[in-house]
C-alpha cells in the first residue's frame, strides 16, 4: 500500500465543568470515517500513535483525548468524584468530533477503563453512532471483590476520597512485546495509582453496565485477548451475549494479553477493526 500523509495535531478542549482535556488527532488528507479513541486507566492517548497513524493512512480521521486525571489533561491523577464525569467528558469530545467531521460515519473505540467508559456511555446515554469497539474492557469485577468490599470502599471514599491505592496491575500482563512493557514503565505520563473515589466508582459502574448490554442501540464489536490477566475475558463474553444491535460481534483473540493493540499481532487486530467498520458503513 502506498503511504498516505498523516497530519498529527494536539489541542485543548474544555470539559463541561471547565477542566482542560488534552486532545490528539491523526488526520488523513481525505477521510472516509471518523473514530474517537478512549484510552485506559493510568495511561494516555499518546500511547496510541501507532494505531492512530495506521488507521489514518487507511482513511480514518482518528481523534483521541487524555481522560481527566491522566496524561496532559487537568485533574488530580487517577481521581474522579463521580463516574458521570468521565461520561460527560466523552460526550463533550464526541460532540467536538462530530462538529469537525459532520458528514462522516462516526465510531468510538474504548480500551480497558476506556472500554468501560464507552460501554456505560452506550448503555446510559444512547449516542447516535455508526458503531462502537471495545478493546479489553473492564466488564467483570476482579476475583475476590465481594459486595461487602464494594460497600467498604464506598464508606472509605466518604472519609478519604483522594486516598491513593495501588492497582495491583502487573505490566507484564499488558503485552508479550517486551518493548511495549519497557516503554510503559519508562513513560513519565503513566501513573501507578488511583484514588479510593475512582476505584469505588469503577466498582459501581461495572455491574450496572454489564447488566445493560441489551440497551445498547448501535453495532458493537467486542475484542478481548484470551490471555488477558488484567481484565477478565468472561466480562466481554457475557456483555457480548447480551447485545441485540445488528452487526454486533465478539472476538476472543487466542494468545493475546491485555493490550491487544500493542501485541506482536497488532496489525491483524487493526485490520479486523477496519474491516468491521467498513461493514457497518455498507
Amino acid at each position: 500500500m502506498q503511504a498516505v500523509p498523516v497530519r498529527r495535531t494536539e489541542s485543548q478542549l474544555l470539559a463541561p465543568d471547565g477542566l482542560s482535556l488534552h486532545r490528539r488527532a491523526w488526520l488523513p488528507a481525505s477521510a472516509e470515517r471518523a473514530l474517537l479513541l478512549v484510552h485506559g486507566w493510568a495511561e494516555h492517548s499518546g500511547r496510541y500513535d501507532e494505531v492512530g497513524g495506521w488507521l489514518a493512512e487507511r482513511g480514518c480521521a482518528v481523534h483521541a483525548y487524555d481522560q481527566r486525571g491522566h496524561g496532559r489533561s487537568g485533574g488530580a491523577r487517577g481521581h474522579v468524584r463521580a463516574f458521570d464525569e468521565l461520561l460527560d467528558d466523552l460526550g463533550c469530545v464526541l460532540e467536538d468530533v462530530r462538529r469537525a467531521e459532520p458528514r462522516l460515519p462516526l465510531f468510538v473505540l474504548g480500551h480497558s477503563l476506556g472500554g468501560l467508559v464507552v460501554a456505560t456511555f452506550l448503555v446510559e446515554r444512547a449516542p447516535a453512532l455508526t458503531g462502537a469497539i471495545l478493546s479489553g474492557p473492564v466488564l467483570a469485577l476482579p476475583e475476590g471483590v465481594s459486595r461487602g468490599r464494594i460497600v467498604a470502599a464506598r464508606w472509605l471514599r466518604r472519609l478519604l476520597p483522594r486516598l491513593p491505592m495501588g492497582s495491583g496491575v502487573d505490566p507484564q500482563g499488558l503485552s508479550r512485546d517486551p518493548e511495549v512493557v519497557r516503554r510503559y514503565l519508562a513513560d513519565p505520563l503513566v501513573h501507578r495509582r488511583m484514588t479510593v473515589s475512582l476505584a469505588s466508582e469503577i466498582l459501581g459502574a461495572v455491574p450496572r453496565t454489564a447488566a445493560g448490554a441489551g440497551r445498547v442501540g448501535v453495532p458493537t464489536l467486542v475484542l478481548h485477548g484470551a490471555e488477558d490477566p488484567i481484565c477478565a475475558p468472561q466480562g466481554s463474553r457475557d456483555f457480548a451475549a447480551g447485545l441485540r444491535a445488528k452487526g454486533s460481534a465478539l472476538q476472543i483473540l487466542p494468545g493475546l494479553r491485555h493490550e491487544i493493540l500493542n501485541e506482536p499481532e497488532r496489525e491483524q487486530v487493526y485490520r479486523s477493526m477496519l474491516d468491521w467498520m467498513r461493514l457497518q458503513e455498507a
